[in-house]
């Protein structure tokens, strides 16, 4: 049976996770959550998308993606390739790192976006990695509190949608 076609257009916002391969880490030190994080500012810079949150876990990562070209299929394999190409030659291994296809599902901006931010931010307070989400070092959390501003996340979008006077 094949694969159903991905939704894909100019301006859309996606949901997207991808799982480690039999729910294996896909994180095992600090290094590896700033290297992915690289990946991503490379993608940001070659591809002109835009990170609205992120969170990455131990074994999978969350990310809010806004594409205003059609290429989120370019954006996703350059930036799980490149991370799995890392691993393997880090960890001196071979084959996959993820567990299939990654995930990404169009999200309705005007309806599900602060809600599905929410969600990201608080996915380490739910697997009891940490009680507050301000605390757990891998997520956008922090740029969106103004604690430390990262410059691969915009949360403007997602914070104007709590006071319209957000510049």
């Amino acid at each position: 049976m094949a694969r159903p076609l991905r939704i894909e257009y100019e301006g859309a916002f996606y949901h997207v996770t991808a799982r480690g391969n039999e729910r294996w880490k896909i994180f095992f030190m600090k290094k590896d959550y700033d290297k992915f994080k690289e990946y991503i500012e490379a993608a940001e810079i070659n591809f002109g998308f835009i990170l609205h949150a992120y969170v990455l876990m131990t074994n999978h990562y969350h990310l809010i993606v806004e594409t205003p070209q059609k290429n989120l299929g370019r954006i996703m394999h350059y930036l799980n390739s490149s991370y799995t190409t890392y691993v393997n030659i880090k960890r001196k291994r071979n084959g996959h790192l993820f567990q299939g296809r990654y995930k990404a599902i169009l999200v309705d901006k005007d309806n599900y976006l602060l809600e599905l931010s929410r969600y990201v931010h608080l996915n380490p307070v739910r697997a009891n990695m940490t009680q507050k989400p301000e605390d757990y070092p891998y997520s956008s959390y922090r740029s969106y509190v103004g604690d430390a501003a990262e410059s691969i996340v915009n949360p403007d979008s997602v914070l104007r949608m709590l006071t319209p006077r957000r510049r």
